[in-house]
């Protein structure tokens, strides 16, 4: 790390600018209930510009309390631009509550010089800004950080090398490792892939541009996801995106190209107290659950809060929960105030009881329990004794099991009834008894899976599904695994299905469902071991699911 010797101290004679947050920031703020009462009136002074690590200029807002008196600063870097939602969210909000708020554009978005990278300027113009805030009179030395998404990247590239007056970060839904973003189990992550292209691409550049290229998106999303090849394919949608180009063409993490990507050794410091912030179906909560325990491990101060949100959703629905949480960790760590704070370190949604829990730890380590699928579709809790095939199926990839819900970026994300996709002869299901009390399961979700194939080339998609009164069958959490078989023996995969908080009330169901995929979420498996970007032939695959198999459920019993 590098030594940071700088002592700053508040510097008289700063004149507060007249202007005020642009109107349709202010419009938005008046929509929102629910939030703590506003404290100060906002001023705005736009358009700063500050030098990036390289000297490109780095277009910048500044929020701030119209009260006399010193105040701690929030930096929010973002490569989405500085309008809507971002000046309400972060900038307004957060003003109003007693903060300085400086909004940035990454460099080559929203009007900031430079050429932006996906990864590579991060930590740099990071740093640059928090030299230049060194300079500025109302800058008390006291900065914390917060946001979502790639906002959450940002602030992680920062605590690599923290400055010494970072005191405090809030990572809400935030990214550390861009190649899980866009592969799961060695499979490409199509339509997230796709969202994130068009996210990065146009939603700097305001938003009618983000609007129209969504819309492009959506109405050609079949042809593009169903191309062979597919690699260019999104063009028709999104334009040229070199890097979306070669994120799609360089699968292996291991590969150079992702080299430097990761941030994951920032939480293993533990140098800032962090909050992190996520939901169940959000695309990112494997990485923020992995954030929150390799801070727990460094034995840094840390929280963590997952409600029952998507990606978006947090943001929308969830926000009045997200912006107490984050407020209330700020306030404790940059103003002194932890009367905000939870007793707890944890706090979960529980789905199916729709209660928060507070617990001392994520996960909170109770029994694994294994239920086993057997011939008759059915899942028990007694191991069978009988050996051999249990149920086989056909997967065609022109032909695929179609995506339903799940962390996804688009608004049908989250729970889904599945019935359709269950009806289908490519899609296995093995559900359990009606239970006689309540089930809950609070953890990582797995399944151990012994499979067979005729082509040595396959995708296994497993997914837990919650089986009401009504035979509604609603998915909790899922994961995929590229297989790579050989011969008629069947090999055995771990599908590690993420994680969930649920409880399976008394005459619902388990049910455990297996495929080959879900596409468009995921690429298809052309079947001839050739990459899924470069594929123009397809291979249909047959599929055996054999005795030994397994679910295993981190379950507690009420």
């Amino acid at each position: 790390m590098t030594p940071h010797t700088h002592d700053v101290v508040p510097r008289s004679g700063w004149a507060a600018p007249s202007g005020k947050p642009p109107l349709a920031s202010r419009m938005m703020r008046a929509t929102w209930r629910g939030l703590p009462a506003k404290r100060h009136d906002v001023g705005w002074e736009p358009g700063l510009v500050v030098p990036a690590a390289d000297g490109s200029p780095l277009r910048t807002d500044h929020y701030f309390p119209r009260t006399k008196g010193d105040f701690p600063t929030l930096l929010v870097r973002s490569p989405y631009g500085r309008g809507v939602p971002w000046s309400p969210l972060y900038g307004i909000l957060f003003a109003e509550q007693g903060f300085h708020v400086v909004l940035q554009s990454c460099r080559g978005t929203g009007g900031s010089g430079g050429r932006f990278d996906l990864w590579r300027n991060e930590a740099a113009d990071g740093q640059a800004a928090v030299s230049w805030l060194r300079e500025q009179p109302w800058f008390t030395g006291t900065l914390g950080t917060i946001g979502p998404s790639y906002l959450g990247y940002v602030q992680w590239a920062l605590a690599l090398d923290p400055p010494p007056e970072l005191k405090a970060m809030v990572v809400q839904v935030g990214l550390d490792d861009p190649h899980a973003l866009f592969y799961e189990g060695g499979a490409l992550l199509l339509e997230n892939a796709l969202a994130v292209g068009a996210g990065m691409t146009y939603q700097h550049r305001g938003l009618m541009p983000f609007v129209r290229s969504t819309l492009r998106l959506q109405r050609r999303l079949r042809e593009i996801t169903g191309a062979r090849p597919l690699r260019g394919a999104y063009e028709s949608a999104l334009g040229e995106v070199p890097w979306l180009d070669e994120v799609m063409t360089h699968p292996d993490a291991d590969d150079p190209y992702w080299h430097g990507a990761s941030m994951a050794a920032a939480a293993e410091q533990a140098a800032v107290p962090t909050s992190v912030i996520t939901g169940w179906h959000d695309v990112l909560a494997d990485q923020n659950l992995r954030q929150f325990a390799r801070l727990r491990r460094a034995g840094g101060e840390s929280s963590l809060l997952v409600g029952p949100w998507t990606h978006t959703s947090a943001l929308q629905q969830g926000w009045p929960e997200v912006f107490s949480e984050s407020l209330a960790w700020l306030r404790a760590h940059l103003c002194g105030d932890r009367t905000g704070l939870r007793p707890t370190p944890v706090r979960v949604h529980v789905g199916g009881e729709d209660v928060w829990r507070d617990l001392d730890d994520w996960p909170p380590a109770p029994a694994t329990t294994a239920w086993f699928p057997a011939e008759n579709g059915t899942l028990s809790r007694q191991d069978p004794v009988e050996s051999g095939p249990l149920a086989s199926f056909r997967h065609d990839p022109a032909d695929p099991a179609p995506s339903v819900g799940g962390p996804l970026l688009s608004r049908s994300a989250g729970p889904r009834d599945n019935s359709a996709r269950e009806a289908r002869e490519d899609v296995l299901t093995f559900t359990g008894p009606p239970l006689t009390e309540p089930v809950d399961i609070l953890g990582p979700v797995s399944a151990r899976l012994r499979i067979s194939t005729d082509t040595g080339h396959a995708d296994v998609f497993a997914r837990l599904c919650d089986v009401d009164a009504e035979n509604r069958s609603t998915n909790l959490c899922d994961g995929l695994v590229r297989l790579r078989t050989t011969g008629q023996a069947p090999s055995e995969v771990t599908v590690a299905m993420r994680a969930t908080a649920h409880r399976f009330a008394a005459g619902h169901r388990i049910r455990l469902q297996v495929s080959a995929g879900a596409h468009p979420r995921y690429a298809r498996n052309p079947g001839t071991g050739e990459p899924s970007a470069e594929a123009t032939r397809f291979l249909p695959v047959h599929l055996t699911l054999h005795s030994g198999s397994a679910l295993m459920l981190p379950q507690e019993t009420p």
